[in-house]
């Protein structure tokens, strides 16, 4: 039986790495992210207090994995011609999912930043205030992210339909198992506006958050400099080793989300 498409046949060897790479990150990504949930559902089922990191980890784990989930489904059906499997509400559905999975996988980075910055922070700082309050609404902010992209990606809906025979349409983008409409410059403008704004006040508060701890770490090294210059071993501060996985996790998370704005997900 014949299954894989003629456009995985002509695929070359770039191509073909790039398809390998994928299906690799599906693999890990739904394992680490399953691993994470039963672990955190043996702590809801035993009735462990959760911290709220925990809280907002689970929700990070949830929308990772439906990220993933929606966006492997379509691209193996592709893979193995099978997209006359989907109409016009499937697509939408799965389109759907991968816009609100994907904005909550950055808001929810977002939220984890900023609550890490704000528990490490002094509680002298002219930010305990703020740390007292913060640290008491971690459901009913990530409740409000939920909210915001179940609405937002509604702008998707319309725009998404089945696959389609782009040479007997003029105005339809075909996407190898869905296919979006094409739109006017004007209002093509408009939505990249709309939807891409969420995602830089995240990106930049994940910045600013991230560069605070880095800037915490760097004072609390220099107010402690003197008892690692006592010790004879040659071993990197915990300082160091911090702030390098800062700066390394979020120098990687803010490249792929510049190098994949959040509007061209609908095309992806």
């Amino acid at each position: 039986m014949q299954i894989i498409s003629q456009e995985s046949k002509n695929m070359n060897p770039y191509e073909i790495i790039l398809m390998v790479v994928f299906d690799t990150q599906i693999a890990i990504g739904v394992l680490g992210n399953s691993f994470l949930i039963y672990l955190f559902s043996i702590m809801i089922l035993t009735g462990q207090r959760m911290r709220v990191i925990d809280e907002i980890l689970i929700q990070l784990a949830w929308a990772n994995f439906l990220m993933i989930v929606s966006k492997s489904i379509p691209h193996t059906m592709a893979a193995v011609n099978l997209k006359n499997l989907v109409n016009d509400h499937g697509c939408q559905i799965l389109f759907y999912l991968n816009g609100v999975s994907r904005g909550l996988s950055l808001s929810m980075t977002c939220l984890l930043s900023s609550f890490q910055a704000i528990t490490i922070s002094p509680s002298s700082s002219k930010w305990a205030e703020l740390k007292d309050r913060a640290l008491k609404y971690p459901t009913p902010t990530s409740f409000l992210c939920w909210i915001f992209h179940l609405l937002l990606n509604i702008l998707v809906l319309e725009k998404v339909e089945g696959p389609r025979v782009s040479g007997n349409v003029s105005n339809i983008l075909p996407y190898g198992y869905c296919s979006t409409s094409a739109a006017t410059t004007v209002s093509a403008s408009l939505f990249v506006v709309v939807v891409s704004f969420p995602d830089v006040v995240c990106v930049s508060l994940m910045v600013f958050a991230s560069g605070y701890m880095v800037l915490l770490l760097y004072r609390h090294h220099r107010q402690v400099q003197y008892i690692h210059m006592t010790k004879l071993s040659p071993r990197v501060s915990p300082e160091t080793r911090a702030t390098r996985s800062i700066l390394l996790l979020v120098s990687t998370f803010v490249f792929f989300y510049s190098f994949i704005p959040s509007w061209q997900h609908i095309y992806i």
